[in-house]
């Protein structure tokens, strides 16, 4: 009996540590994602030219996608919880400030630091699982852990322009404050996990990294699928807005990406072991050729929400394959690796996002969305044919996007 009772707490302690997990990498998640149905309506609010939020979000971007490095190093160093705690407390004071801004300088540096908070972590969950989960047992939960982080995408396009409709858009930054606030406290039941002391020098892994061509190419693709997917991504919203329809509306069709990205994810799984890595980057990169397009042609609420449904199915499939293949070019310095390829995403999601920003101002959602379809179909035509030279070796099945 003492034996099933200690089974049983056993398994009570797992399931609430896992729970953790999953609230801290959704929250993430909903703060990352909640920002660009916002967009019109600080503008409105804080009288603000559309342009100069953009480039708040352009900021918030770039942050996240810098400090993904940063936060793996001090995560070897002082530990994972900790650095979830540290990164939540922050986040939950950034959320605050953010709330109560009274202009876009404010929210801008409030905003940034939120997002170099919440950039530690789905990172710092990932990696618990991998330290407290025996290997045999390790995927169900981190599908778990990564499954709450894409709803947390799907949660925050579309309840934040509702929210923003019905209450105003201050609140939004004010829940995921608030939420990370509980979360701060939270953590304190979660065990920190054993380490090895760390010894390597953080430049000599990443020069290992950038000496080897297969890390360059596949850094080089994701900086680009940065641009175009997470850059574009910001401008769903405003899109439909300039169509005339509300924030709620808008929300609503921008969450089409995260519906996607989740539905299409489970096709993916299904796939794996079916067909090639290079199959499966290919279907992701004809998707995200077919989602640019249709707005492309004509910019309406049907054709932005199928082309997000699209973009997302290519996140499933083309990003979850460079993702994977990540882990695999340069095996002895893997987690360097997946800590550039992070940050590049972000980069590129950054830079996409400001360069655009001119064209969004204006009003002219039908170029931004051919720019991003003249950038889509070179990277895709790259993607698909590097991935067949590099070859199926060894290849492991794509796992869910982790950013």
């Amino acid at each position: 009996m003492t034996g099933e009772t200690g089974a049983t707490t056993g398994r009570t302690g797992e399931r609430t540590r896992l729970r953790l997990l999953q609230m801290t990498g959704l929250t993430s998640s909903c703060d990352r994602f909640s920002l660009a149905p916002l967009i019109v309506v600080i503008g409105i609010d804080l009288r603000a030219p559309l342009v100069a939020v953009i480039a708040v979000a352009s900021a918030y971007y770039l942050a996240y996608g810098l400090m993904q490095p940063v936060w793996g190093l001090v995560s070897d160093r002082i530990g994972r919880v900790r650095v979830m705690r540290v990164a939540l407390l922050g986040a939950a004071l950034a959320g605050f400030a953010s709330a109560l801004a009274p202009n876009l300088l404010v929210l801008g540096i409030s905003r940034t630091v939120a997002a170099a908070c919440v950039a530690a972590l789905v990172p710092a969950t990932l990696v618990y699982v991998g330290d407290m989960w025996p290997a045999q047992v390790r995927q169900r939960p981190l599908a778990e852990v990564l499954t709450a982080s894409s709803l947390g995408t799907a949660l925050a396009t579309a309840g934040a322009g509702v929210a923003a409709e019905l209450v105003g858009w201050r609140v939004v930054p004010a829940v995921t404050g608030a939420a990370a606030a509980v979360l701060w406290v939270a953590l304190r039941r979660l065990p920190e996990p054993e380490r090895e002391p760390v010894t390597s020098s953080p430049l000599r892994s990443i020069s290992t990294v950038l000496r080897h061509r297969w890390a360059l190419a596949v850094l080089a693709l994701v900086l680009v699928e940065g641009a175009v997917v997470l850059g574009v991504l910001t401008y769903l919203a405003p899109a439909v807005q300039a169509l005339g329809s509300s924030a709620a509306i808008a929300g609503l069709v921008a969450a089409s990406f995260g519906a996607g990205a989740v539905v299409l994810s489970r096709v993916v799984r299904l796939l794996v072991g079916r067909l090639s890595a290079t199959g499966l980057a290919a279907a992701g990169a004809a998707m995200l050729v077919a989602g640019w397009t249709l707005p492309a042609l004509t910019v309406s609420i049907l054709t932005v929400t199928v082309g997000g449904v699209l973009v997302g199915g290519s996140w499933a499939f083309l990003h979850t394959t460079l993702q994977s293949w990540a882990t695999e070019v340069v095996p002895g310095e893997r987690a360097t690796m997946i800590a550039l390829f992070a940050a590049l995403l972000f980069l590129g999601g950054s830079v996409g996002t400001a360069v655009l920003a001119p064209l969004a101002d204006a009003a002219a959602f039908d170029t931004v969305f051919r720019a991003a379809v003249a950038v889509s179909v070179p990277l895709a035509v790259a993607a698909v044919l590097a991935r067949r030279r590099y070859g199926d070796r060894g290849a492991a099945g794509p796992v869910p996007a982790a950013e």
